[in-house]
């Protein structure tokens, strides 16, 4: 063979290997997800808690199932006490938490919020003989709450504003969980204990107390009331990746998805209204 054809097709072929290396390399580089970790307590259930050793819960599957349509992400659940949920979401730890989180100005200040991704009213477990409509009907009565929550900040509230009908606030470690709650009305260490009616009949069934569940008006009421989020940080990428799950959340929405899992963990159709998904969730 020509010598100087010979060197041709050896430079040729070398230049090609280069060329196919480089797509190569760039391919795979295009192709590596983003790893972002999702925060939750584990300890709120239905939403989020442990069964046979695996994360689940309402919240837990709704955003696998998100993330499974955003394939550019991958994700990792961090369980930690839930003072660390938001704390780490602060300091750029986690990307996402995932926790039954309400909504409150003082986070909307600090966070990022989902669209709305459960609705439930709230309410209040008592014994049967107990009758509630409003906080009126729990005055000189005690609940054990947890500090900053949505709850303990409206039931603060009323007692600065009705010191003659207050109610006594014992305030609770993160780390003790809301079934412990409930036990403690049971037991008559508290008399009542305000959530939302999901979370408060599924564990009242599960452990078979002599326990009512009855809707209570707290109220002023803002419209994002009821409603359950995911929370994301402020910054650029945050608010990137909150987006993207919105996107998502609208279609798991509509294609019944949400409303699957809801039947699954909730025990009924506990998700937002079409309404609801395309309003602001400032």
């Amino acid at each position: 063979m020509n010598k100087k054809l010979l060197l041709g097709l050896t430079a040729l072929s070398l230049i090609t290997v280069a060329l196919l290396s480089g797509c190569t390399k760039k391919e795979a580089t295009k192709a590596a997800p983003e790893q972002i970790t999702i925060a939750t307590n584990a300890n709120s259930k239905p939403n989020t808690y442990m069964q046979d050793k695996k994360l689940t819960g309402y919240d837990i599957e709704l955003a696998r199932a998100v993330f499974k349509q955003l394939p550019e992400y991958k994700v990792k659940f961090q369980v930690i006490d839930f003072d660390s949920v938001l704390s780490g979401v602060d300091t750029g730890r986690f990307q996402m938490a995932a926790n039954a989180l309400s909504w409150s100005s003082e986070r909307a200040n600090k966070y990022t919020y989902s669209l709305p991704i459960a609705k439930s009213a709230t309410a209040v477990a008592v014994k049967p003989d107990m009758q509630v409509k409003t906080l009126s009907d729990l005055a000189g009565k005690s609940t054990e709450v947890l500090a900053g929550v949505q709850v303990a900040t409206m039931l603060e509230t009323w007692n600065k504003e009705n010191p003659d009908k207050a109610l006594k606030l014992n305030y609770m470690d993160a780390t003790y969980p809301l079934t412990s709650y409930v036990a403690d009305v049971a037991s008559g260490k508290s008399d009542f204990v305000i959530y939302d009616q999901i979370s408060l009949s599924q564990i009242i069934k599960q452990q078979d107390y002599k326990l009512k569940v009855e809707p209570i008006k707290l109220g002023q009421t803002d419209k994002h009331t009821g409603f359950a989020y995911f929370i994301f940080g402020k910054d650029k990428k945050s608010m990137t990746l909150q987006k993207k799950v919105d996107r998502v959340l609208v279609d798991l929405q509509k294609d019944g998805t949400m409303k699957q899992l809801s039947q699954k963990y909730f025990g009924g159709d506990f998700i937002p209204k079409t309404a609801d998904m395309s309003q602001a969730n400032d």
